[in-house]
């Protein structure tokens, strides 16, 4: 029990570190900014001491954590990077007097590197969210004896007793007991599944009903669940292509500006016959105009404009990069439950045999069914609430048969209401004349009703599609994007639906591992391929996916691991996403052209010597101004 405790202090401990982290670098961003604003109102007031005081503290609180990320990659990696030249021309700007511009180029980089690190370190929380579904202890049973034990300590060949309502501890097959298992953290369906002797069960999912003897057949870091953790984890430390391509280029950026630099020190005076001072002044303007403040407004103020437009009409971006994508987007998976369809099964059609008062037989059927926890009763108990207003009934006995249905005694009648085995499966299947094949071939669940042997009522139920489903998935196509449904479904069930919802191509019965196949297989195919889902056992193909999006009511798992969220469910609103992406990638296009002309021209201009500190001071920053204005234009 110790181990036990010990694991639950070190994730807490493990978590409150990561929040440190998380919002350090904002909060010192936020200083940095605030004394930057001290440091300007002191230098109006002619307290010139004072702000360079603040303007000093403005550059080690706001610079401290790239600075410090900088030194540390040019030591790994023996290669220099921006955040050296950030020190570079932060210091040079100093060295000339011009405190403020110097300050302001560090809270620039210190707000970027701080959203930076913010979005990074969510995947902790992601995982945290994943490792609390699965049990830290599981009860033993060795020679008859009961013990409590950490599930890291089970072995191949255990024998752990499941208490309904207890979460599996470990993968393993059902020895003794019968029971209803909630496998929505595995399947992502929202039905329960009956099992019973030499069953296979997983790690993370619920037991219902009766309590079940499981042999362990995986160890903890074997199953099934772990490997959903570690696929999440592994698809999150691949880098995109564009962070890639940055990372290669940052090194040769800062050579070439310092290396620029250096002879304009040196050269100029031999071979143009400048004066020392002449020749460090204007490398302290190059080093100055050319750092990257106007690229880097050129990017983020255009992309938190476009987030905050977004989150405006129900779109939740988590980073730039995954709205940069989205123009790209070729072809996007969809999971079924809950995503094209509403998730809960809802009655669809009612069958009663002539002589029976169909409302009186669905009121006695929604009280026997009142006493269950299944998805289909409580549908029918929604149902019949909704069209008849009565008290519901209590029945005088209840028998729940894992599996099958419930048996009942209600008014002195016999009551059986489940499956067609239940009840007969040669008399239900000629119950309706044939009706049943067809709501079946529909994607239906048909439940029987039996009253004192005779076959009275067949329910049908449905998971139904979502109305903006289709009109979604219509103009994703439009768009030329390529649609595929991935669903833990039988495949009769699955091409029903496809079909309903108009996708190009659908894959049945597929796991959490065979989702994440089948969007690796997409993404042979596609340069850019999104997910969307809204369950735990979607989220390894949220992060394997180039872009995950994730249904706003879905599980927290899902909303953390996605880049995208839904935040209403609305489906259509993944169109309105994509032509955000394309405006904000025409903007930041314009944003980057324009600031990388400035720099050319004040670079020039500098070499020339018609450029003095001041009017550089104001092209750089006016230019960074003007791309910032530009960019806002995506808040309309």
């Amino acid at each position: 029990m110790g181990s036990i405790a010990n694991g639950k202090e070190k994730r807490q401990e493990r978590n409150f570190l990561v929040k440190i982290k998380l919002y350090g670098e904002l909060i010192a961003a936020g200083f940095c900014g605030v004394l930057i604003i001290a440091g300007w109102l002191f230098d109006r007031s002619n307290y010139n001491e004072i702000s360079i005081i603040a303007y000093l503290f403005a550059f080690i609180i706001g610079g401290y954590a790239k600075a410090k990320q900088g030194i540390k990659a040019t030591y790994q990696s023996k290669n220099l990077n921006v955040e050296m030249l950030m020190i570079f021309a932060a210091a040079g700007s100093a060295i000339i007097g011009y405190w403020t511009e110097g300050a302001i180029l560090i809270f620039i980089f210190a707000v970027s590197g701080a959203l930076e690190t913010y979005t990074m370190n969510k995947s902790h929380k992601e995982i945290s969210s994943l490792m609390e579904l699965q049990p830290e202890e599981a009860l033993l049973i060795n020679n008859g004896i009961e013990e409590r034990i950490p599930v890291s300590e089970l072995v191949v060949g255990d024998h752990i007793l499941v208490k309904p309502g207890e979460r599996v501890p470990s993968d393993g097959v059902i020895t003794k007991g019968q029971s209803n298992i909630d496998e929505a953290t595995i399947t992502g369906e929202s039905i329960p599944v009956s099992k019973g002797d030499d069953d296979e069960v997983f790690a993370g999912t619920v037991n219902l009903s009766g309590a079940i003897m499981v042999k362990v057949t995986k160890g903890s870091s074997e199953t099934l669940f772990h490997k959903i953790i570690e696929l999440v984890q592994s698809a999150q430390s691949e880098k995109p292509p564009s962070q890639l391509f940055i990372e290669r280029f940052e090194g040769t950026y800062v050579k070439v500006v310092l290396i620029t630099v250096i002879f304009m020190m040196f050269l100029p005076h031999f071979l143009l016959e400048w004066s020392w001072q002449e020749a460090f002044y204007r490398a302290m303007i190059l080093l100055v105009v050319a750092s990257p403040c106007a690229l880097v407004a050129s990017i983020m103020p255009a992309t938190l404009a476009a987030i905050s437009r977004g989150a405006r009409h129900g779109i939740l971006f988590k980073g730039g990069v995954h709205l940069e994508n989205l123009c790209h987007l070729e072809a996007i998976a969809f999971d079924k439950t809950g995503t094209l369809t509403k998730g809960k099964p809802e009655v669809t059609e009612i069958i009663v045999k002539d002589g029976f008062n169909q409302n009186n037989l669905l009121w006695k059927v929604a009280s026997i069914e009142n006493q269950s926890n299944h998805p289909l009763a409580q549908a029918i108990v929604k149902y019949t609430k909704s069209i008849i207003k009565e008290d519901l009934l209590h029945p005088d006995s209840l028998e729940d048969i894992p599996g099958l249905g419930v048996i009942a005694e209600l008014n002195g009648e016999q009551w059986k209401i489940g499956k067609a085995d239940f009840v007969g499966k040669e008399t239900a299947e000629g119950f309706a004349n044939g009706k049943e094949n067809e709501l079946a071939n529909e994607g239906n669940t048909l439940v029987f009703v039996q009253i004192n042997g005779e076959l009275t009522a067949m329910i049908a139920l449905k998971d139904i599609v979502r109305e903006e489903t289709k009109f979604a998935i219509d103009h994703l196509k439009k768009e030329g994007i390529y649609t595929v449904m991935l669903t833990g479904d039988s495949v009769k069930t699955a091409q029903v639906i496809a079909e309903e919802c108009h996708v190009d191509q659908f894959f049945a019965e597929c796991l959490p591992v065979e989702k994440v196949e089948q969007v690796k297989k997409l993404k042979t195919k596609f340069s850019t391929v999104a997910m969307v889902g809204d369950g735990i056992n979607d989220a390894p193909a949220l992060a394997t996916a180039n872009i995950g999006i994730a249904m706003g009511e879905g599980t927290d798992v899902a909303l953390e691991t996605a880049d995208v969220v839904l935040m209403k469910n609305d489906l259509p609103r993944i169109s309105e996403a994509i032509q955000l992406s394309k405006r904000m990638n025409r903007i930041i296009k314009q944003n980057i052209i324009f600031s990388i002309l400035v720099i050319i021209l004040l670079i020039s201009s500098n070499f020339f010597q018609v450029l003095d500190l001041p009017y550089g001071v104001i092209g750089h920053e006016g230019s960074t101004i003007l791309v910032i204005l530009n960019s806002l234009r995506l808040l309309k």
